[in-house]
């Protein structure tokens, strides 16, 4: 939890303030941009929630911040409002889970809910309101992982709800040695994978690991993990190249790969999300690509 004590003075006075242990991770900002925004390397409080909206969002902010950097001075009766409103709607039935991992440095993950079973991608913090939530949506039928980096929790909601969890095997490290389906080669995968589901497709993207992978679901969610995102600053779909484990100029082949398919929604592990029709997306992935070529 936060300390009063270590709360950062370039928090606005009032309630919510975020404390020096906070890790620059972009959660808040993103996740209650009218409430939290970066002062130095860190984040603070600029404004004070003024209404119901965004006081559910900085509440959401709080509870999904990986290091418990973010306090209010009075006791939030509320809280159990904000538990309960985890995870958060997107479109459909395509879910943000919140309550980001500390051990994946803030990756956010998602959860999808289908009749034909539910997946869960990538790993949340395991913690007791969030897994009530999900257990009320039905469970867990997989946990699928985009990469090594943000597997976090994968053993306790694998013990916890008995999910089959699919990892490509060159991202196999130690802790991730059990994982139930591991995935070989560079084909796409599809419904070998998820039982009887020509809607979901799994798509090799080497390069910022060897093993990365993305999930298309219904040609309209993509998840992306760490290879591809929108960036705040440059205002485009962006790759980590300071950030490429493996091989940029793979990643780069990665990313042309994509534009053989169609989407509306970018979905990472970190950097912020993005939204379009398919034409306007498909025009930011060429200027993407076009960026990674040139940088």
């Amino acid at each position: 939890m936060a300390h009063l004590n270590q709360r950062r003075s370039e928090n606005v006075n009032g309630d919510f303030y975020v404390d020096t242990t906070c890790i620059n991770c972009d959660t808040c900002r993103w996740m209650a941009p009218s409430v939290f925004t970066t002062k130095g390397e860190q984040s603070a409080v600029y404004h004070q929630p003024t209404n119901a909206v965004e006081r559910l969002a900085a509440l959401q902010a709080l509870l999904s911040c990986p290091t418990s950097s973010i306090g209010t001075v009075e006791k939030p009766e509320d809280i159990k409002i904000a538990q309960s409103s985890l995870p958060i709607a997107i479109d459909d039935n395509v879910y943000h889970c919140g309550y980001h991992s500390e051990k994946s440095y803030a990756a956010a993950s998602y959860f999808i809910q289908r009749p034909e079973g539910n997946i869960l991608i990538d790993s949340p913090r395991f913690t007791p309101p969030l897994v009530k939530q999900l257990e009320q949506r039905g469970g867990v039928d997989y946990m699928y992982l985009t990469h090594r980096d943000d597997v976090a929790d994968h053993q306790k909601f694998a013990a916890h709800f008995h999910c089959q969890r699919i990892l490509h095997s060159d991202d196999i490290t130690s802790g991730t040695e059990n994982v139930e389906i591991q995935l070989t080669g560079s084909d796409i995968f599809g419904s070998d994978i998820f039982e009887q589901s020509p809607d979901l497709l799994i798509i090799p993207v080497p390069g910022h690991t060897k093993g990365h992978t993305v999930l298309l679901y219904k040609n309209k969610y993509l998840f992306t993990g760490d290879h591809l995102a929108w960036s705040k600053s440059l205002q485009q779909l962006i790759a980590f190249r300071d950030f490429c484990w493996y091989s940029f100029s793979e990643q780069i082949q990665s990313m042309r790969r994509l534009l053989d398919y169609s989407f509306e929604w970018v979905l990472p592990g970190h950097g912020r999300r993005y939204h379009a029709d398919a034409l306007t997306m498909a025009q930011e992935m060429q200027k993407c690509l076009n960026w990674m070529e040139n940088a």
